[in-house]
C-alpha cells in the first residue's frame, strides 16, 4: 500500500490485493471445489461457487473496502469491482469485528449496490400518476414550497427525518442544515430504538453508550440478555458470545417474553411478561441485597444512593415478582445468583428493553444492577447495548436529535454559541434563522423540536396545542420508513393532510405510497451507502472509514451533494459550508467535514480522529486483534481499532481511543477513565465525586469536578498551556475549549477532562428519580393498575402526551392477548431496501404473527392459517398466524420490517412502476397503539394488546 494524492485532495490509497480472499485462503488450506468440506468451514452466511483455484477475468479487478450496511456490528468486506461495476464481494478475514463472520444481509450487500428494485430519477406525483423531473426541477420546486411554507407558517413547519444510513459526516451536516434553515424539527431512527437508552444510561454515568464493545465479551463469565436477541438481530456478534461460552464456560442469561433463538444457547430462560423489566431487575437486587452478593467497596467509591434503591427493592420481594413478572421465583434467584457467581458479567440489551413508556426507567435499572455488582469500568462487564442500523451510533453521536446539538451539547444558548464558533459564523446570524417568539412559554430555539416518533401528531394537533407558531405542513423523509412508527392509521392520515411530503432515499418507502394522495409528493434518488465515502460507528463507539465501491448509480445523488444544492437554492450555501472546500465537481470535500466534526466535539472525544486516522485504520485491518482491538504493531501500533470516543485531543495527540469507558485500571492516554462528573459536585450536600477511587496515573487521587480554565489556574497547570493555547481557553472549559488546550494539560497530570464522579442511582430531574414499575398503558393485568399506574397527561416539550387517561379504560376483555414484536435475521428496519433483496426476499415472504397452541386453539386457528390481529386502538392487520410455543400462552409477538399493505389492501398500485419490493405485507406498527416515554418519547411497542381472529 502507499498513499497518493491527488490536487486539492486528500490523500487516497491505491487498492492492490485483498489481505485474504476466500480464493487464497481455500488453496493454502488445501480445500478441493464445492462440497461439504468448504461449506462447513465457510459457513453458509458467504457462500458462493467453491473453487480452488482463482477465475480469469477479463477485466482487472479492484478491491475496495467497506463497511456492511445491516446492523451496528459493523463487519469489513471486500467488494470486487471491475469496470466500475460491483461484481463480487469477500468477508473481511482479516477483519477486527467479524473475522470472515456475515450473516444472511451482509452475504447480499452487493445486491444493493445494482438493485433493480431503486428509484431511477427524480419522480413528482401529478394527479396520481408518478411524473418524470430533471434534479434541477426538483430542487427549484421543492425550495420554492419550503420558502413560501416559511413566509407563512415560520421555519418550524418543516420537518427534517433523517437517516442512521448517512454517514457520520452526512448525519453532521443534515443536523446542520436543520439549524441554518432555523428548526430543532429534525430526528431520526434512535428516536425509536435507543433514545431512552442514551438518557438512561448518560444520566447515570455519563454517557449514553455501550461501554464495552463486542469483542470484550470474549472475556465475560456472565452475558444477561434482556430484551436482546443477538441471534437473530446481530448474528456476527454471537461469535465473541459463544468464544466466552466456550473458553470461560460463560453462563447465559436471557430474559425475554419468547424463547428466541438466542434462548436456545442459554443456560437460563425467563420468560417475563412484557412491560415488567423494573420488577425482575429489583426482584433480582432483592436477592443480592439479601445476600449480601453486592460490590460493597466499589458501591462506597463509586456510586451514588444505593440506598434509594435498597429502599424501592425491598417493594418487590420474590412472591411479588413472581406475580408481576410471570417468571417463577426459582427463576428470578438463579439469575441473580449466575451473575453474582460469575463476575465480571456483562448486560446486554436492545430494543426490547427500551420501547416502553417507562423505558428511561428500563435502561437505568439494568445500568444499577451493574453498579451493584462492580461490573463497571473493567473487562468482560459493563452494558453492552446493541444497536440496529449501521451508524445509528454515529447519527445520535452527531446530534441528529430533536433535543441536542452534535456531541450531545444540548440546545442552551451556550451550546449554540460553541457550535456557531465552530462554524465561524457570527451566533446572532443563527439565532436570526430561528422564530424569535415564544409559545407555550418556549422560545424554539432552545426548545426540543418534534421527535420522528411523533412528527404526525405535529400535523395533526391544532396549532395552540404545539409550542410553535403552526402545525407542521411539510416533511422530508430522508432514508427512513415510516412504516417503522406506531399508529399507522394517525401517520396515513398526517401524510394526507401536509401540503408536501418530499422522500430522499433509495426507494420510494412507505412515506411515498401509503398516502391517498393525487399531488406534492416527491420522490429524489439519494445514493446507496456503497456509492459514497465516509465514516460510520458501530455500537462500540469504534469509527470506520468506507470507502466508495461505485460511482453512483442511474441519477441517484448522494446525501451530501442534495443538501448542498437544496442550501444553494434555500440562499445559505455560504454559511451552511463556510469551512468546507468543494471539488472540481462544486460537490463538498468530505474530509473537510470530517475536520470540522473534530473542530467541535469535544464533549464525547470525537477530535482525535482525523480522516487520515480513520483511513489507515481501514487499511490495516489485520494488524489489529480480533480480542483486544489493539494493533500490536504497524503503522496503528497502539491504537485501539476504530479510535472509540472518546479520543482524547488533537489528531496529532495520538490518543489511542477507549474501547472500556470508565476503567480506572488504565491511565487515560492508554484510553483509562472513570464516572463522569456531569452533575456537579454535591445534591443536597451529599458528595456526588468519587472518593478514594481515580484513574491511573491521576495526579489528584480523588474525585475532582470538570476542568475549566479556572480550575487550571487554581491548580497552577495554567501556564503548560501554549501562549495559542491560553487565548482560546481563557473562560472556557473542556468542551468550549477548540484549541484542545484544557483537555491536552488534565491528561498530561494524568487527570480526565471531565472530571471524576460517582454514578447516580437517582435522576432529580427526571419524572421519578428512582427507576418505578408503572403497568403498561394497554395491560392484560388490570388488577396491578392501581398499584402501579402510569404518569398523569403532561405536556412533553411541544406536544400534549397522554397517559393516565388512556390506562384508566378497560380494554383488556375486548383485547385479551398481550402484543409485542421484533426482529428478524433477514430483514433491517422498515424493510424496503431489505425486502427489495432477491436473495432475502426469498427467505422470507410472509408476515405473521407467532401464538401460542393454547391461544390458538381457542380460537380454531391452525398453523399457517390466516387470521385478522386487531390491535387495543383498533388498527388491522391481515397476517399468517404461526403457531408456537415460542411465546407463552397470553403473549404473541410479530416482526416489524413488513409494509406494502395496510388494513387487507395491496399498496402495491401505489409505487412507481418497477420499484414495488419482492416482499411486501402488512406493518406490525398498524396495530400497534398510544404509548411515550416522557424523557425521550420514545414509542410502546413492546407491550401492547390485541385479539385475533381467523380470516
Amino acid at each position: 500500500m502507499q498513499l497518493t494524492r491527488k490536487s486539492n485532495a486528500a490523500p487516497t490509497v491505491e487498492k492492490k490485493t485483498l489481505g485474504i480472499s476466500r480464493r487464497q485462503f481455500m488453496k493454502q488450506a488445501g480445500i478441493t471445489s464445492g462440497g461439504i468440506a468448504a461449506a462447513s468451514l465457510l459457513g453458509t452466511g458467504m457462500m458462493r461457487k467453491a473453487e480452488a483455484k482463482d477465475i480469469p477475468h477479463d477485466a482487472p479487478t479492484e478491491i475496495k473496502r467497506t463497511v456492511c450496511s445491516a446492523c451496528a456490528v459493523g463487519c469489513g468486506l471486500y467488494a470486487e469491482v471491475q469496470n466500475g461495476v460491483w461484481t463480487g464481494q469477500e468477508p473481511a478475514f482479516d477483519h477486527p469485528f467479524n473475522a470472515g463472520g456475515h450473516c444472511a444481509k451482509g452475504a447480499a450487500l452487493r445486491e444493493h449496490g445494482h438493485g433493480e428494485k431503486r428509484l431511477k430519477y427524480p419522480m413528482k406525483l401529478v394527479d396520481g400518476k408518478w411524473k418524470k423531473l430533471s434534479w434541477e426541477q426538483a430542487f427549484n420546486e421543492v425550495g420554492d414550497q419550503m420558502l413560501d411554507i416559511r413566509k407563512e407558517s415560520g421555519p418550524d413547519s418543516l420537518y427534517f427525518m433523517g437517516s442512521a444510513k448517512f454517514s457520520n459526516e452526512g448525519c453532521y451536516m443534515y443536523r446542520k442544515f436543520a439549524a441554518m434553515w432555523g428548526t430543532n424539527n429534525v430526528d431520526h431512527s434512535a428516536r425509536i430504538c435507543h433514545s431512552t437508552t442514551v438518557a438512561g444510561v448518560a444520566n447515570t454515568w455519563g454517557y449514553g453508550a455501550q461501554t464495552n464493545s463486542f469483542n470484550d465479551i470474549q472475556n465475560a463469565n456472565a452475558i444477561f440478555f434482556i430484551g436482546s436477541n443477538p441471534a437473530e438481530a446481530h448474528p456476527v456478534a454471537m461469535q465473541h458470545i459463544m468464544i466466552a461460552k466456550e473458553k470461560n464456560n460463560a453462563k447465559i442469561i436471557v430474559v425475554d417474553p419468547r424463547f428466541s433463538r438466542t434462548a436456545a444457547h442459554a443456560d437460563l430462560h425467563c420468560g417475563l411478561r412484557p412491560g415488567t423489566d423494573i420488577p425482575f431487575i429489583y426482584g433480582m437486587l432483592w436477592h443480592i441485597f439479601e445476600n449480601g452478593w453486592e460490590d460493597k467497596t466499589f458501591i462506597e467509591q463509586r456510586v451514588f444512593e444505593m440506598e434509594s434503591i435498597r429502599e424501592e427493592v425491598k417493594k418487590f420481594p420474590p412472591k411479588e415478582v413472581a406475580n408481576i413478572t410471570g417468571c417463577s421465583e426459582e427463576e428470578v434467584y438463579q439469575a441473580a445468583k449466575m451473575m453474582a457467581d460469575n463476575r465480571p458479567g456483562t448486560v446486554v440489551w436492545c430494543m426490547g428493553g427500551t420501547q416502553h413508556h417507562v423505558g428511561n426507567a428500563n435502561t437505568r435499572a439494568y445500568c444499577i444492577l451493574q453498579l451493584a455488582l462492580g461490573n463497571m469500568g473493567v473487562k468482560g462487564g459493563g452494558t453492552n447495548i446493541f444497536r440496529g442500523h449501521d451508524n445509528v451510533q454515529g447519527a445520535t453521536d452527531l446530534g441528529l436529535l430533536f433535543d441536542t446539538l452534535p456531541g450531545y451539547y444540548g440546545l442552551k444558548t451556550g451550546s449554540w454559541k460553541h457550535w456557531s464558533h465552530v462554524w465561524d459564523l457570527e451566533f446572532d446570524w443563527v439565532k436570526s434563522r430561528f422564530d424569535q417568539n415564544e409559545y407555550l412559554g418556549r422560545v424554539p430555539m432552545n426548545t426540543p423540536g418534534i421527535p420522528c416518533s411523533r412528527w404526525h401528531d405535529g400535523v395533526l394537533e391544532t396549532p395552540e396545542k404545539l409550542a410553535q407558531k403552526d402545525r407542521v405542513r411539510m416533511a422530508f423523509f430522508w432514508g427512513q420508513s415510516v412504516n417503522t412508527e406506531t399508529r399507522q392509521r394517525d401517520v396515513r392520515e398526517a401524510l394526507d393532510k401536509m401540503d408536501t411530503v418530499v422522500v430522499v432515499d433509495p426507494f420510494p418507502t412507505m412515506a411515498g405510497v401509503m398516502h391517498r394522495r393525487q399531488n406534492g409528493v416527491y420522490l429524489l434518488p439519494a445514493a446507496t451507502q456503497f456509492e459514497t465515502e465516509g465514516s460510520v460507528s458501530n455500537s462500540g463507539r469504534s469509527q470506520q472509514w468506507r470507502e466508495k465501491v461505485i460511482e453512483p448509480l442511474f441519477e441517484s445523488k448522494t446525501d451530501l451533494e442534495i443538501m448542498y444544492r437544496l442550501s444553494q437554492k434555500l440562499g445559505f450555501a455560504d454559511e451552511f459550508t463556510k469551512r468546507i472546500a468543494k471539488d472540481a465537481n462544486d460537490v463538498m470535500v468530505i474530509e473537510d467535514i470530517t475536520r470540522e466534526i473534530n473542530r467541535g466535539m469535544w464533549t464525547i472525544g470525537m477530535t482525535g480522529q482525523s480522516p487520515e486516522r480513520l483511513k489507515m485504520h481501514t487499511q490495516n485491518w489485520g494488524t489489529f486483534s480480533n480480542k483486544t482491538l489493539e494493533a500490536a504493531g504497524g503503522p496503528a501500533k497502539g491504537d485501539t481499532y476504530g479510535l472509540p470516543w472518546p479520543c482524547w485531543g488533537t489528531p496529532e495527540q495520538k490518543h489511542p481511543g477507549t474501547q472500556i469507558l470508565y476503567n480506572t485500571h488504565k491511565h487515560v492516554l492508554e484510553g483509562g477513565g472513570n464516572f463522569r462528573a456531569r452533575y456537579g459536585v454535591e445534591y443536597k450536600g451529599e458528595n456526588l465525586l468519587a472518593e478514594g477511587s481515580f484513574s491511573k496515573g491521576a495526579e489528584i487521587q480523588d474525585g475532582y469536578p470538570e476542568f475549566t480554565a479556572d480550575m487550571l489556574k487554581q491548580l497552577g497547570w495554567w501556564d503548560d498551556l501554549t501562549a495559542e493555547e491560553k487565548a482560546e481557553a481563557e473562560g472556557r472549559n473542556w468542551k468550549t475549549d477548540i484549541s484542545g488546550g484544557i483537555q491536552r494539560v488534565a491528561m498530561k497530570h494524568g487527570c480526565i477532562p471531565f472530571g471524576n464522579a460517582k454514578a447516580r442511582c437517582i435522576v432529580w430531574t427526571f419524572p421519578d428519580q428512582v427507576p418505578v414499575h408503572r403497568e403498561p398503558l394497554y395491560t392484560p393485568r388490570r388488577d396491578l393498575v392501581s398499584k402501579y399506574p402510569t404518569y398523569d397527561d403532561m405536556q412533553v416539550h411541544r406536544l400534549p402526551t397522554l397517559y393516565k387517561s388512556i390506562q384508566e379504560k378497560d380494554t383488556a376483555a375486548k383485547y385479551p392477548l398481550g402484543l409485542t414484536s421484533g426482529r428478524l435475521v433477514e430483514y433491517e428496519g422498515g424493510g424496503e431496501e431489505s425486502r427489495s433483496n432477491p436473495w432475502l426476499a426469498e427467505l422470507q415472504q410472509e408476515m405473521f404473527v407467532e401464538m401460542n397452541p393454547a391461544d390458538a386453539a381457542d380460537r380454531a386457528i391452525r398453523d399457517g392459517d390466516t387470521v385478522w390481529l386487531e390491535g387495543a386502538e383498533g388498527g388491522r392487520i391481515k397476517i399468517k398466524a404461526m403457531v408456537t410455543p415460542r411465546v407463552k400462552p397470553g403473549v404473541t409477538w410479530m416482526p416489524y420490517h413488513f409494509a406494502g399493505e395496510m388494513h387487507g389492501e395491496s399498496l402495491a398500485p401505489n409505487y412507481p412502476e418497477g420499484t414495488v419490493p419482492y416482499v411486501i405485507g402488512e406493518s406490525a406498527n398498524t396495530a400497534l397503539t398510544y404509548g411515550y416515554d416522557p424523557v425521550t418519547q420514545m414509542q410502546e411497542t413492546k407491550a401492547s394488546l390485541c385479539q385475533i381472529v381467523k380470516a
